[in-house]
């Protein structure tokens, strides 16, 4: 059998850009060293199942992050919904906190600044 060196549970990173946020997708993955001392990473949609020197099964680990992804809360599935009522509530926040009219309240972009 093989023992897992390391695990890296499958999430997005969110990378702001102009006018917005990107999230990229990182699968799940988990290092492995076999008992024979061969290294493998393999990820939820690995082809690999024995290892490549001794011919142990490893296709419990793919099985296991399969399992492991399809149980991923909604907040790491799908973090842009849960950004966009965070952003929200913090625009309320924020226009409570500065009424109509402040130098510090962010209107609107089209006005005339002249």
């Amino acid at each position: 059998m093989a023992h897992i060196i390391e695990r890296v549970e499958a999430h997005y990173e969110a990378r702001e850009v102009p006018f917005g946020k990107v999230y990229e997708w990182h699968p799940a993955c988990v290092a492995l060293e076999c008992e024979c001392g061969e290294k493998l990473i393999l990820t939820a949609t690995s082809t690999i199942t024995t290892c490549g020197r001794c011919g142990a099964d490893l296709s419990i680990f793919s099985r296991d992050m399969k399992e492991r992804e399809g149980r991923l809360p909604d907040e790491l599935t799908h973090p842009w919904f849960h950004d966009a009522q965070v952003r929200e509530q913090q625009r309320l926040r924020d226009e409570a906190a500065y009424p109509k009219g402040s130098a510090w309240r962010y209107d609107n972009i089209s006005a005339d600044a002249g």
